[in-house]
């Protein structure tokens, strides 16, 4: 059977991190001549947490981690999304059966399902399909391939980027909140900006201290690191990198020409 999902509709879970944070722990650890113990037994500094993320020296965050379960998201996504190399992944095998009952699940945009074109066939008909036919089609073929015999690990070659992928996900506090700054951003590709975004409110929610200023860059940063790539809907809205510069220069130009700043 064909399962279809559409992009926007996937679900992510939490399912560990937050609760008692490290990242306090580890800077005073780094800059502290306390022992050991005094400093694991000392209260939570929130501030300390603050002064981390001010000053942009986020070693100290990689000590907190989050797992995150991932469902109802495209092949697409995994490929984008495993670009982000400081993780760890656990993706369902493309082979498994649900209780016996094998489903052929895609997630596609429901304007691709819904698109109609005209093709032709290997025997010189024409015919119109639908994005839902053609990955219905798919699918027959791929039931047939099992009915032969053939491996799966051979079939799925021709399966379509639109199979659903499943994982479960692990990000330690850096690292998600380079990957939000990337993701969160308009420019992102609408699925994995939805992935993004999800995991941010979860992360926001459990750990409001390490999130309270994640997302895109241009929240981090205070400016769009895109330049001439920015998005449309941010232009005029958000100063991108090279327009800030010229306000630092504007307004900071007399002083840096009357300062000495050689040996």
């Amino acid at each position: 059977m064909l399962e279809e999902k559409y992009t926007g509709e996937g679900n992510v879970v939490l399912l560990a991190g937050g609760g008692k944070i490290y990242t306090d722990i580890a800077a005073r650890f780094v800059r502290s001549e306390r022992a050991l113990e005094e400093i694991v037994a000392s209260p939570y500094s929130r501030q300390i947490v603050r002064n981390i993320l001010d000053s942009g020296h986020r070693a100290a965050l990689e000590f907190d981690y989050f797992l995150f379960g991932v469902e109802g998201y495209s092949r697409v996504t995994e490929t984008q999304l495993v670009r982000k190399r400081l993780a760890s992944y656990l993706i369902k095998s493309g082979r498994a059966e649900l209780g016996g009952k094998r489903v052929y699940s895609v997630v596609y945009p429901r304007k691709v399902a819904e698109f109609s074109a005209q093709v032709t066939l290997p025997d010189g008909h024409t015919a119109t399909l639908s994005g839902h036919d053609l990955a219905d089609l798919s699918r027959q073929w791929y039931d047939a391939g099992l009915d032969a015999g053939l491996p799966e690990e051979d079939l799925r070659y021709l399966k379509p980027q639109a199979t659903e992928f499943k994982a479960i996900i692990g990000m330690n506090a850096h690292a998600l909140l380079d990957w939000f700054a990337i993701r969160c951003c308009r420019n992102a590709q609408h699925e994995i900006r939805h992935l993004a975004w999800q995991m941010l409110r979860l992360c926001r929610a459990a750990a409001p201290d390490l999130f309270a200023g994640a997302g895109p860059n241009c929240v981090q940063m205070g400016y769009c690191p895109e330049n001439k790539r920015q998005h449309p809907r941010c232009q005029g809205r958000v100063l991108t990198r090279e327009q800030a510069m010229e306000v630092l220069r504007a307004h900071g130009g007399r002083m840096a020409q009357a300062e000495d700043f050689t040996d």
